[in-house]
């Protein structure tokens, strides 16, 4: 059984191969709209479902998994940013705040569609220009919803968390594991 996750991310491999060992990566290349009136916390699941789809379409034979990740503060959806300006206008709202990463996933096997999500709350100490500056001389903002990764410096940001830490980083790998069970091992 061909296993393929529609994502790019180096986070998301890496994680995936604690559920599989080996899989392929075919990332999805999709107009990353929403649709007008989507509620925030369905528009990770809304991304997910399209990329695993358009990369279900190209292997129909293969269990294909797609993921999205956003971030929302205040009912602002932040994805990824696309220049230091950004980036920095991105930290500087989420300076002293509690915030949401939602992750969506979309499982594609057999020509059945299954698509979740999971929530954390981070919640960021208050920030200075400075600290938000160094940071995005790291260049480790530009590939992250949000303008941070919690598995690299942006850590030093983090007050707290509730929830699933390895959601944060990009793939709910428990929750993921779990709705895979319902395959019984049929890849």
């Amino acid at each position: 059984m061909e296993i393929i996750l529609a994502s790019a991310s180096p986070r998301r491999q890496e994680l995936l191969k604690l559920i599989f060992p080996q899989f392929e990566i075919f990332p999805a290349d999709v107009d990353e709209t929403l649709p007008a009136g989507l509620p925030a916390e369905k528009c990770a699941e809304y991304l997910a479902e399209k990329k695993a789809k358009k990369v279900s379409g190209q292997f129909p034979d293969a269990l294909v998994i797609g993921c999205d990740t956003i971030v929302v503060c205040k009912d602002k959806i932040l994805g990824k940013p696309m220049d230091k300006d950004e980036a920095f206008n991105m930290l500087s709202f989420l300076s002293g705040k509690i915030h949401k990463v939602i992750t969506g996933v979309c499982i594609c096997f057999n020509g059945e569609t299954k698509v979740f999500s999971e929530i954390t709350e981070v919640e960021f100490y208050p920030l200075s220009d400075t600290e938000i500056t160094s940071y995005i001389e790291t260049g480790e903002p530009f590939d992250k919803a949000g303008a941070y990764g919690i598995q690299g410096k942006g850590a030093l940001f983090v007050k707290g968390i509730c929830g699933d830490f390895f959601n944060v980083v990009g793939l709910p790998v428990s929750r993921l594991k779990k709705e895979l069970e319902v395959y019984n091992g049929d890849f």
